[in-house]
């Protein structure tokens, strides 16, 4: 592939990212994960939601000044339980805090950065949301992210 469309193609250049917001994990079972992170890590939860529309319950806690996203699935056919029946579980995705995800989605599409979403949408814990295509970021699956 010519250099400059690997560029493109694989490039999240011009976004100006205030640092990562959370790591998203697939799990299995949500108890489990978010009892084992308590456990080994000194986690604290911070929020639990179950989106059926995104077919998820995510817990996130917080892990000394960060924060790890747990995400299990509601069902087979839903993103999360595609991942992990193609996958197992693990790291579902990285994602990273903007200022303001419309925005950035302008610059990421100017630039020719593989979009899976278009525009923002409400997402967990009500935070506005956007991911990147894991062709775009070096086979990661990317999310942008905003309090809005």
């Amino acid at each position: 592939m010519p250099r400059a469309a690997e560029q493109r193609r694989c490039s999240i250049g011009g976004v100006e990212a205030r640092g990562i917001h959370h790591l998203g994990m697939a799990v299995d079972d949500l108890d489990q994960a978010v009892a084992t992170y308590e456990r080994l890590f000194g986690a604290e939860l911070e929020h639990r939601e179950t989106v059926p529309d995104q077919g998820v319950e995510a817990a996130s806690l917080r892990v000394g000044g960060a924060r790890v996203e747990l995400l299990a699935s509601l069902g087979e056919e839903t993103p999360v339980g595609k991942f992990l029946a193609k996958r197992g579980p693990g790291m579902h995705h990285v994602a990273y805090e903007v200022a303001d995800v419309g925005e950035a989605l302008d610059e990421l599409s100017a630039k020719g950065t593989e979009l899976i979403d278009e525009r923002p949408r409400r997402g967990l814990f009500g935070l506005e949301v956007a991911f990147l295509h894991p062709d775009a970021v070096h086979g990661v699956l990317a999310e942008i992210v905003s309090s809005g």
